[in-house]
C-alpha cells in the first residue's frame, strides 16, 4: 500500500526520509562536479594512454560493481569489452568476498575497481592478483580505506571517492565528519606482508611509467574523508547519489583512453542536467508534476514490468529493478524490447493482468490485499524511429488493459540523457519506499 497523501507532505516526506535519500538523490549533480574535481587532481587529465585497453575488467562489491560495469559498456557503444568480475563467498560474513582476474587478463587489459567502502580484504587481493599480471589499474575508493595502501604499492591510479557534503540525518546541513579543508590523516594503511607485490613494479596506468616512489600522480590525494563518513557511503549505488561520484571518475578515465566521449564540458552538462531533474523531482513539487511522484504512485500496488529500448536505457532498467528491490521492497522484472513483448507476455494475460477479474466478483474485498497487477514502464533513452519496438509495446499493453508508463528523456549528449533517467528513477524509488503505508 502506498499512501500517497504523504507524497505531496515535503515535511512528512522529511521526517520519513532517515537515511537521507532525498538529499542524496538531489546532490547527484554536486557529486559529479566533487568527483571531476578530485579526478583531475589525482592525475586522470594528465593521462597519456598509448592506447585502447584489449578490455575493462570492473570489479566491486554489489551494485557499485555492477551497476558501473553496466553503465560503462552502455556508453562504451560496444567498442572494447566491459567486463564485471562478480564476486565469490557467502556475503553477509564479513571479508568473505573474493575476486579473481579472468586466466587470460594480462598487460593488455585495465583493471577498474569501484567501491564506497574501500574495506574489503578480497580488493586489495585482487589488486595483488593485476600487479603480477601487469595489468594496467584504476580504483575509485575512500582515500584512507586499505584498498587506497594497496592501490599505491601496486603503482595504480587511485582516485578519492566524493563523499557527501553532508553527514547522517538529524544533525543539520553543511556538516562532514572531516572538513573538506582539512587535512586528511597521514597514517598510511598498507596491505599485509604477505600480500607485497614482489619484484620488479610494471608499467604505471595506462602506459606512463611510474616513479620509484610509489604512486604515479598523487601520492596524498585531497580532500580527503575516511570510509563511512555519508550516510549512504556503506551499501553503494543501490542509494541514491553514490554512483556519480563512482562513475564520474571512470567516465574521465574512459574519454582518455578514446572509449566514451566524457570531456569536462559533457560533465558539466552531466551535473546540470542532474540539478534540473532534482528541481522537477524534488520533495516540495506537487504529484501532478513531479514524474518521479507520478510514477511512484502509479507503480503503487502494482508489479512493474521494466521495458527498456537502448543500451542506456536497458542499464537503467535493471538499476531501477535493483532500487526498487532494495529501497521499497518491491519485485519488477526488467528485460529489453522487443524480447520483451514475449518474456512478458503471459504476465499480460494471466492472474497480473490489469483487466484480470477473480471469479467471485462480488464477494467482499474490505479484508483482502490489494491484488498486484502488472504495470508496464518503458523507458527508452532515444525517440522511437522506424524499426522501434516502443508502438507495439504501446498496443498489447492497451489490448491487455494493462497500465503504461513511459520515460523519455529530453534531448542532448548519450550522458545526458542517462542522467535523466537515472535520476528520475533513482527519486520514484525513493518515494515508493517513504510513502509505503506498511515501511518499517
Amino acid at each position: 500500500m502506498l499512501d500517497e497523501s504523504l507524497l505531496d507532505a515535503p515535511e512528512a516526506l522529511a521526517r520519513a526520509d532517515t537515511r537521507g535519500l532525498l538529499r542524496a538523490a538531489a546532490e547527484s549533480g554536486a557529486r559529479v562536479r566533487t568527483a571531476a574535481r578530485h579526478a583531475a587532481e589525482a592525475g586522470v587529465a594528465d593521462l597519456k594512454p598509448d592506447g585502447r585497453p584489449r578490455a575493462v575488467l570492473v570489479a566491486g562489491p554489489g551494485a557499485a560493481g555492477s551497476c558501473t560495469a553496466d553503465l560503462l559498456g552502455a556508453l562504451s557503444g560496444g567498442n572494447i569489452p566491459v567486463s564485471l568480475i562478480g564476486p565469490t563467498g557467502v556475503a553477509p560474513a564479513p571479508g568473505a568476498l573474493r575476486w579473481a582476474l579472468p586466466g587470460w587478463a594480462s598487460p593488455l587489459d585495465l583493471l577498474v575497481i569501484a567501491t564506497p567502502d574501500g574495506t574489503e580484504p578480497g580488493l586489495p587481493r585482487l589488486v595483488e592478483q593485476a600487479y603480477r599480471r601487469g595489468c594496467a589499474l584504476v580504483a575509485v575508493a575512500p582515500g584512507h580505506s586499505p584498498l587506497a595502501g594497496a592501490v599505491a604499492q601496486a603503482r595504480g591510479l587511485m582516485v578519492p571517492l566524493a563523499t557527501s557534503s553532508y553527514g547522517p540525518p538529524g544533525v543539520g546541513p553543511g556538516y562532514a565528519t572531516t572538513p573538506l579543508d582539512e587535512p586528511p590523516n597521514t597514517t598510511a594503511t598498507t596491505t599485509r606482508p604477505e600480500e607485497q607485490p614482489q619484484g620488479p613494479p610494471p608499467e604505471g596506468a595506462l602506459g606512463e611509467p611510474a616513479p620509484s616512489g610509489g604512486h604515479p600522480h598523487h601520492t596524498t590525494p585531497p580532500h580527503i574523508e575516511p570510509p563511512g563518513t555519508a550516510p549512504d557511503e556503506v551499501t553503494g549505488p543501490a542509494l541514491p547519489g553514490t554512483l556519480w561520484a563512482l562513475l564520474t571518475p571512470l567516465l574521465m578515465l574512459v574519454d582518455r583512453i578514446g572509449l566514451i566521449s566524457a570531456p569536462p564540458a559533457a560533465l558539466q552538462q552531466v551535473a546540470d542536467r542532474l540539478d534540473r531533474v532534482a528541481e522537477r523531482c524534488g520533495p516540495a513539487i506537487a504529484t501532478y508534476t513531479n514524474p518521479a511522484k507520478t510514477l511512484a504512485a502509479e507503480l503503487a500496488g502494482a508489479l512493474p514490468l521494466l521495458w527498456t529500448e537502448g543500451p542506456v536505457a536497458a542499464a537503467t532498467g535493471r538499476r531501477f529493478a535493483g532500487l526498487l528491490a532494495s529501497l521499497a521492497g518491491r519485485p519488477a522484472l526488467a528485460a529489453d524490447l522487443p524480447g520483451a513483448l514475449a518474456a512478458h507476455g503471459t504476465l499480460l494475460a494471466g492472474a497480473f493482468a490489469g483487466g484480470a477479474d477473480p471469479d467471485d466478483f462480488f464477494r467482499d474485498r474490505v479484508e483482502e490485499p490489494e491484488a498486484l497487477r502488472a504495470r508496464i514502464v518503458l523507458l527508452h533513452d532515444e525517440p522511437a524511429g522506424p524499426v522501434s519496438a516502443v508502438p507495439a509495446a504501446r498496443e498489447l499493453a492497451l489490448a491487455h488493459e494493462t497500465g503504461f508508463s513511459e520515460l523519455e528523456p529530453d534531448e542532448g549528449s548519450p550522458l545526458e540523457r542517462a542522467a535523466e533517467l537515472l535520476a528520475i528513477t533513482d527519486f520514484a524509488a525513493v518515494y515508493l519506499a517513504l510513502a509505503a503505508a506498511d515501511r518499517t
